[in-house]
């Protein structure tokens, strides 16, 4: 049986612990809260956006621009989003279990990858995963040109015919304890589903169908890497502060068993000197 000393350092130890996931847990919410502000903002945009150019896909001829090219799959990019830290429960594994899964299914494709974030990058080295770049501390203050910057590179691998398609894989904020794990395909852009209806008639361009499209196609794909990264950065705080929250609650839990435990240790060795004191009395008599 452990002595009094033995449990009082570890009642010591785990309240220092429960300390630091406690002030984990605050400053995750607070960061919580400004990460859902900017999607909250971000989200209406990009979805009525992907409306736009899901049905400009449909109508317009898949010959105008590059991005609105299908080709069979035969060589794929796959854009990994994790977080730079742990401690966010199944944040970070249940992302790259579905890209493990995916580049396991896709065994005959020259598929490559691009890792976002550090958790992602380690795990894929040390599965001897081909990656073509890796981003890095960017969640500390995601910003737009981080987004761009990453646009611009996969819309010049598809455009030039490098890659015939190119997928994103986050984890999408649903609320502050519920995440959901996304394969979404971002190039080429997709066209509506096709429900027997008749086929659309296309756009009237002003100035013109090549003009527009040059601008307002690389700006989509922009807008929505941009709403996968704000999504990652919100489910991850999300994440982050529900996995302290129950590490805290855990930790209570076991200072509460170890107090017991070392009240009975306690008793039990104040029981035993009055015995001896008594059996001592007795012995003198």
């Amino acid at each position: 049986m452990p002595n009094l000393r033995d449990i009082r350092t570890r009642i010591r130890s785990i309240k220092n612990t429960q300390q630091l996931t406690y002030t984990m847990k605050l400053v995750s919410a607070t960061k919580l809260r400004r990460a859902q502000e900017q999607i909250l903002a971000a989200r209406p945009y990009a979805r009525q956006m992907l409306r736009v150019l899901n049905s400009l896909a449909t109508r317009a001829h898949p010959e105008s621009h590059p991005l609105l090219q299908h080709r069979d799959e035969k060589k794929v990019e796959m854009v990994v989003i994790t977080a730079d830290r742990g401690l966010c429960g199944g944040f970070n594994a249940n992302i790259l279990k579905l890209a493990l899964t995916e580049i396991r299914r896709r065994g005959g494709v020259d598929l490559s990858v691009i890792a976002v974030g550090k958790k992602g990058r380690d795990l894929l080295r040390r599965r001897r995963i081909v990656l073509r770049r890796e981003m890095v501390d960017i969640f500390r203050k995601v910003s737009y040109a981080h987004a761009a910057e990453l646009a611009r590179e996969l819309v010049g691998l598809y455009s030039s015919g490098e890659r015939d398609a190119i997928y994103l894989v986050y984890n999408e904020f649903k609320s502050a304890i519920q995440q959901r794990v996304v394969l979404e395909k971002l190039l080429p852009i997709e066209k509506l589903p096709d429900e027997g209806r008749l086929l659309p008639v296309d756009y009237l361009y002003e100035p013109g169908q090549r003009e527009i499209f040059d601008q307002l196609l690389p700006k989509h794909v922009e807008v929505q890497v941009y709403r996968a990264l704000l999504e990652s950065a919100a489910a991850e705080h999300g994440a982050r502060m529900s996995a302290m929250d129950s590490a805290t609650k855990n930790a209570a839990e076991l200072i509460e068993g170890l107090t017991l435990n070392m009240n009975k240790v306690r008793q039990a060795g104040i029981t035993k000197e009055i015995l001896e004191v008594v059996a001592g009395a007795a012995a003198l008599e």
